[in-house]
């Protein structure tokens, strides 16, 4: 099977890059030749400042370094500061809707502009918050960071920003990340975008890479206006799984893969290809900075600067179950996360066995008090919670569809490859049981009963489940070239996708909604223009694309054995005007 590990983005403009930290410092030495100059290099949190004193700044003569981080709060004032949004749960917080500049002092700030505005030197201020001391530089740089790499820096021992924690549990210092750190990053780094003279690329270590803002933002105006794909990363789980490490050529040295992230902007990356020099960037930098292109100005009205849908992998194939769950209503998630939609989602089919099933919603007759008292139970670790007594287990087959909107009690099974199609907010899964098992770090993985109490839906019981959620299937079109297929989701989710089966070609709408599709059927596609307005762009199997609101209409074209029918998924925001 072919699968693009790394896809990559080919920027047509001319630009400007530089291909490691001696090219980036005779650059930004340059600036400084014939006056006295400043510049700001505002970082992401989790940038290595110690990296770019050694290798960057260390090369600028004559130029007085402050570094932002020193001015702001200590490590136990932030922590206080921000209790009410780190919560005392070991998973979820609070959703902040702070600046960054309230965590640094006025008395420091006022101090250090005296400073600067005094000094005779060229001046770099750098590090989270440098825009902050010195919110108009002559010279503005931003050294970005993926969320991917974060989180690998986090389990290697980096502390949260400035947070004395580099041994705390890893799903603590996510939490803080999520709830505060990129939440607080992001609104500043959307402030200053569009006045950027230099984005870095921090992201392999030692080897920084940097690009000129114009070519940068040039960059974004083209990606909204064709087909890509997200880098997609891998991660290992509890449940297994096999299937991926084989058919995507990961690495097979690992245990097990039982995620795949291929279609979620708020994780994954962009590579961008500036003639041969590949600059790697948050995919959300473009939800951010080229919202009503990218999503559609209705979508964009709907959800904000955010990309309200997203896909990923489940691979059991050879593991185990899923852990039992539920996911919140949407006034509980609002009422206690400060999140204003939930994760409803569904999951997709793409391999199945005779020995795969799924776990969905609650037999009849079923009691909430009664389910949770067993669920209580089962917490303490020595029994074992009756299952086969309280929750429906239904046997799946490749290209089922089935619908789990929020209050829905669920769980994969085994021998099974998913993919989920969800409405963005992830991070809120309520474990309820989890099969008897030890995290990957060797501690209980958390439930939250409480929680899951008050949110899973008893009427979610086997016959609405059956009536309602289990491939719902819907033929929308049918001719002789073309099938085109309702699968879903459930009219109480947003989402809605569509199954487009083919032989030869078939003609896609957006629908006034950014696309997200997969091809889960056949070997190779080509996404295409219908004006020339973009190149033909390559799709393999099992791949996640997004197709722009603003291409309003593309094409798709078999490029394998045209005897065959070929399948991809559509999803899309539910226009409900």
């Amino acid at each position: 099977m072919v699968y693009n590990l790394r896809p990559k983005i080919k920027v047509k403009h001319d630009s400007r890059t530089w291909k490691n930290y001696t090219q980036i410092a005779d650059e930004i030495s340059q600036q400084f030749v014939n006056e006295k100059r400043t510049l700001a290099l505002e970082c992401y949190p989790g940038v290595n400042l110690h990296e770019i004193e050694e290798l960057l700044l260390s090369k600028l003569k004559g130029v007085r370094l402050i570094k932002a981080d020193d001015y702001a709060y200590d490590a136990e004032t932030i922590t206080n500061k921000i209790a009410a949004n780190l919560t005392d749960d070991r998973v979820f917080g609070l959703m902040s809707h702070a600046t960054l500049d309230e965590f640094f002092p006025n008395y420091e700030i006022r101090q250090i502009k005296k400073e600067i505005a005094e000094e005779s030197r060229n001046i770099v201020v750098y590090g989270t918050g440098a825009t902050i001391l010195l919110p108009n530089p002559d010279i503005l740089c931003y050294a970005d960071l993926t969320r991917w790499e974060i989180q690998k820096r986090y389990r290697a021992g980096m502390p949260n920003w400035k947070a004395a924690n580099e041994s705390e549990d890893n799903l603590k210092k996510v939490k803080r990340g999520f709830f505060f750190e990129w939440r607080v990053a992001d609104r500043l780094k959307q402030k200053v975008t569009d006045r950027l003279d230099y984005l870095l690329d921090t992201n392999v270590s030692c080897q920084a890479k940097m690009v000129d803002g114009v070519s940068y933002r040039n960059a974004l105006d083209q990606i909204v206006k064709q087909p890509f794909r997200l880098v997609p990363y891998f991660d290992a789980s509890v449940w297994g799984g096999q299937w991926m490490k084989k058919e995507f050529n990961l690495n097979p040295e690992m245990e097990n893969y039982g995620w795949a992230f291929d279609g979620v902007p708020e994780e994954n990356s962009l590579c961008l290809d500036f003639s041969g020099v590949a600059i790697e960037i948050p995919a959300i930098n473009v939800v951010h900075q080229r919202p009503i292109p990218l999503l559609g100005k209705k979508v964009q009205a709907r959800f904000g600067n955010e990309f309200p849908i997203r896909f990923d992998y489940l691979d059991t194939v050879g593991g185990g179950n899923l852990s039992l769950q539920v996911h919140p209503r949407v006034d509980y998630i609002q009422d206690k996360f400060g999140m204003f939609y939930t994760q409803n989602e569904s999951y997709y089919i793409l391999q199945a066995s005779e020995k795969s099933t799924i776990y969905l919603g609650v037999k009849e007759g079923t009691e909430k008090a009664e389910l949770f008292k067993e669920l209580r139970k089962a917490e303490k670790g020595d029994y074992r919670f009756p299952d086969e007594k309280f929750i429906n287990c239904f046997p799946v087959n490749k290209h089922d569809h089935y619908s789990i909107p929020a209050g829905t009690i669920h769980c994969g099974g085994p021998e099974t490859v998913v993919l989920e199609i969800s409405q963005t907010p992830y991070i809120f899964t309520f474990k309820l049981w989890d099969w008897e098992r030890l995290g990957l770090d060797g501690l209980p993985r958390p439930v939250h009963l409480n929680h899951g109490e008050e949110n899973v839906n008893t009427a979610y019981d086997t016959k609405w489940v059956q009536e309602n959620l289990i491939n719902p299937f819907e033929t929308l079109h049918e001719d002789n070239e073309s099938r085109v297929e309702k699968t879903g989701l459930h009219e109480l989710e947003f989402i809605e996708t569509h199954r487009h089966w083919f032989k030869k070609e078939v003609t896609v709408k957006v629908h006034q909604s950014v696309n997200m599709l997969n091809l889960v059927e056949g070997e190779t596609i080509t996404v295409e223009s219908l004006d020339n307005s973009f190149d033909p762009f390559e799709v393999h199997y099992g791949e996640t694309f997004i197709v722009p609101e603003a291409v309003k209409e593309y094409k798709l074209v078999n490029q394998g054995n045209q005897e065959k029918e070929v399948a991809v998924i559509q999803a899309f925001v539910r226009n409900f005007s």
